[in-house]
């Protein structure tokens, strides 16, 4: 703090330092502004001044104050980070981003500014980066729960949901009350299944913040998925108390309402998300899930990849141990009754690999196996299993183009459950296999149309819709086996397995 004022303005610069640490923000505000009409370019008052501007919500004021300090004396670490914090506040990361590191290239041992410089970094879309960024603020200063905090934060959008549940935790044991931490937390146990406890850290933290409308719906998702579906609802009721105007609420009230059976209000739900800005693809097969619109030709790919970036930790489990997931071994078998007993090893392509649970039976007849799928963290789950030769995270379509001749065998396992319209698919997996080449896949059954989208967010198709794109894409039927690939509810799931050549 300056040593050269005057002892008037000096005596209220402390005066008003005391209070803005005591939290009585409008009384040192005034303290501040009394300063500076007898010091104008007082660095301390400008600067602190804007601190409380953001403190209370304003970031323009916030920038215009901490710049005016920062032409006065532009080598103050603490002002760049602060600056930085606002611009953050304002949307501007790359600025904020300049400003933390200037703030690190004052003073190269500033934890918090190593920390907001991974928020930055975060906001633009460098995770990796952030994460040093948090890691490095952790070796300058370990008990820090912000810092802890927000490295849960990266590590969760990552897809790292252990390590994520490991850094909240970390942030709590310093500071238990922190409601970002909880909800951190929450989210971690979220995507690891651990509903119970997600739901406890959620409502953790709203006890700490109650009117934190994120967290309310944040709530209604664990217990929605955990199966309570009225008291989703109700915290999705109460989330939109608080902020009408939030669409992934709307969003997932509808969801919850779908799966209580009430269709026309899930519909009301959905377009309620839409008019407050949904993505219009995510909301139009919701209403077609739900019989109130059109069928889309596939499901947007970003909802296939967040889906199942999300589920790629328990997939394996959750199929095959709760839902008693059959496909892979009905593919295989239906391969093999079909195949000669003594044919040369093959080259073959897994259509939506997924974490790789087709590998093991298709790798003893393979001379090279490929996979793809849409996200990314199932792959890493399928090259933890060492039996692919490559992996790629591509659309399926768009992987297959300009591969002419590639394979001997492409296999699609419960995957055209997330596309309708499979006329693009068979066309670019025809060409994409040699001649005599093999197209083996399941679809779950339907009655009526050639396919629809269910409640449940998938597709099913009828075994005439497929026969007819066969035909008419150049492929000839060999074999159709009726399956039921998996439990829905407690129920067998009927679908038809398809072996189709070129």
């Amino acid at each position: 703090m300056n040593s050269s004022l005057p002892p008037l303005p000096a005596s209220l610069l402390r005066q008003a330092v005391v209070l803005h640490q005591q939290g009585s923000l409008p009384a040192a505000q005034a303290l501040y502004r009394q300063v500076l009409e007898l010091a104008p370019r007082q660095f301390d008052a400008l600067h602190l001044l804007g601190v409380i501007a953001r403190q209370q919500g304003d970031a323009a004021a916030a920038i215009d104050l901490i710049g005016q300090a920062l032409a006065i004396d532009p080598v103050q670490p603490k002002a760049h980070a602060n600056l930085g914090v606002a611009l953050l506040d304002a949307g501007r990361a790359a600025e904020a981003l300049a400003s933390h590191e200037q703030a690190i290239t004052l003073h190269a041992d500033y934890a918090m500014a190593w920390s907001n410089r991974g928020n930055a970094l975060r906001q633009l879309q460098r995770p990796d980066d952030a994460l040093l960024s948090y890691q490095r603020a952790l070796a300058l200063q370990p008990h820090y729960p912000e810092a802890h905090c927000n490295r849960a934060i990266v590590l969760q959008e990552l897809g790292r949901y252990e390590a994520a549940l490991h850094a909240a935790e970390d942030a709590l044991d310093q500071r238990e009350r922190y409601a970002d931490a909880w909800f951190a937390r929450g989210n971690a146990l979220h995507c690891l299944r651990q509903l119970p406890d997600a739901v406890d850290s959620f409502e953790r933290a709203i006890a700490l913040r109650p009117q934190w409308a994120e967290a309310h719906s944040a709530l209604g998702a664990s217990l929605q998925r955990h199966g309570d579906f009225a008291a989703a609802l109700a915290a999705y009721d109460r989330a939109l108390a608080l902020k009408p105007h939030h669409a992934l609420a709307h969003y997932h009230r509808g969801n919850t309402l779908r799966s209580l059976g009430r269709m026309q209000e899930a519909a009301a739900a959905y377009r309620t998300a839409l008019a407050h800005g949904d993505d219009p693809q995510t909301i139009a097969f919701a209403l077609a899930s739900v019989g109130a619109g059109a069928t889309p030709a596939t499901l947007p790919g970003d909802y296939v990849r967040t889906l199942f970036d999300q589920y790629a930790n328990h997939f394996d489990q959750h199929l095959t141990e709760v839902l008693g997931y059959r496909t892979p071994a009905a593919l295989d078998a239906l391969i093999r009754r079909t195949g000669p007993a003594d044919a040369a090893p093959l080259d073959i392509v897994d259509l939506g690999c997924g974490t790789g649970l087709c590998a093991p039976y298709l790798r003893p007849y393979a001379r090279r196996l490929d996979g793809v799928d849409l996200s990314q963290h199932m792959l890493d789950k399928a090259a933890d299993r060492a039996l692919y030769d490559d992996l790629a995270c591509a659309d399926l379509v768009g992987y297959l183009d300009g591969r002419d001749g590639a394979w001997d065998l492409a296999v699609a396992a419960d995957v055209f459950v997330y596309i309708g319209d499979l006329a693009p698919v068979f066309s670019a997996v025809h060409r994409a296999l040699r001649a005599g080449g093999r197209f083996c896949f399941s679809v779950e059954a339907n009655q009526g149309d050639d396919y629809v989208l269910r409640p449940s967010n998938r597709y099913a198709h009828t075994l005439t819709y497929l026969q007819q794109l066969a035909a008419a894409t150049g492929f000839t039927v060999l074999a159709t086996e009726d399956l039921a690939v998996r439990e829905e509810n407690g129920a067998p799931l009927a679908a038809h397995a398809v072996l189709l050549s070129k």
